[in-house]
């Protein structure tokens, strides 16, 4: 539950197991199901064009699907990961919510990123001039981010990337940092983030209803925006951990907890609605 000085943290190693309490933190209630991408759906790989969505996964996502809401929210494009899941009946949330898209043609673009798209062209081709040099450095360009990666560089080098980085993000005001797992975003600067796209999400479906609790699975430090968000209204779901405390209130293991943890939660919506039906005969 939040409080006056904001979202309440805890240490990740205490987190109950979502795995083992689904009837708990439901409570009776149908979910509402926001997802990252990667390091929750895939594993985390050197180069992100090989992060590829597993068949079982897929399968798991698309029986979901049918019973309750499912939404990816990842800092990818959306193009990029509607394009890795491959399935129709799941909204998508690409550059940390800016794009959004789902069943029926939604298609939309919240938050007013569209006047920052001069200063992140600029951005990224002064970022890849400067970091040229620099073995293993990835200048990634997105629709509404620029994403640094750092993963694949010598260690004697890394300090080089994050200052031409933060003198770039210096020149141009319109843009703001956004840290994640060996990377560094440059993002519109601007007052949304993955946890505003999902109250979006929330309102612009109808599930803001008494008998619906939205679930926000997630691994990355920009998923914390969605766990501070969620805190008193639905539930934070941490995969693996961070070096920093964390605003989610359970935790799964890694990627095949993940997939556990779905597919549980499909069988038990499944035995929910037969035992209804069975009610009204």
């Amino acid at each position: 539950m939040k409080n006056n000085a904001g979202p309440v943290k805890h240490d990740p190693q205490t987190l109950p197991s979502a795995l083992q309490n689904i009837h708990e933190l439901l409570g009776g209630k149908t979910p509402a199901v926001f997802l990252d991408y990667d390091g929750c759906l895939t594993h985390i790989v050197k180069d992100p064009n090989k992060a590829i969505l597993s068949d079982g996964m897929r399968n798991t996502l698309q029986h979901l699907a049918q019973v309750c809401s499912v939404a990816i929210v990842s800092g990818r494009d959306r193009a990029d990961v509607a394009k890795l899941v491959q399935l129709e009946n799941l909204y998508f949330a690409g550059s940390h919510g800016f794009d959004i898209s789902g069943p029926d043609e939604m298609h939309t673009e919240p938050g007013g990123a569209k006047a920052a798209l001069p200063a992140l062209d600029s951005s990224a081709e002064i970022l890849k001039q400067k970091l040229n040099h620099i073995d293993g450095a990835l200048v990634e360009r997105k629709r509404y981010a620029i994403a640094v990666h750092y993963r694949n560089v010598p260690e004697q080098q890394v300090n080089e990337v994050k200052q031409v980085t933060e003198e770039v993000l210096k020149e141009h005001p319109q843009l703001k940092e956004g840290l994640g797992k060996k990377i560094i975003e440059l993002k519109p600067n601007l007052d949304w983030h993955k946890g505003k796209a999902v109250l979006w999400l929330m309102d612009e479906l109808d599930l803001n209803k008494p008998g619906i609790v939205p679930l926000y699975v997630g691994d990355d430090i920009t998923d914390e925006d969605a766990f501070a968000e969620l805190q008193g209204k639905g539930i934070g779901i941490l995969v693996g951990e961070h070096d920093d405390r964390t605003a989610a209130e359970y935790r799964l293991e890694n990627v095949e907890e993940v997939q556990k943890f779905l597919q549980k939660l499909t069988d038990h919506l499944i035995q929910q609605a037969d035992a209804k039906l069975e009610d009204n005969l």
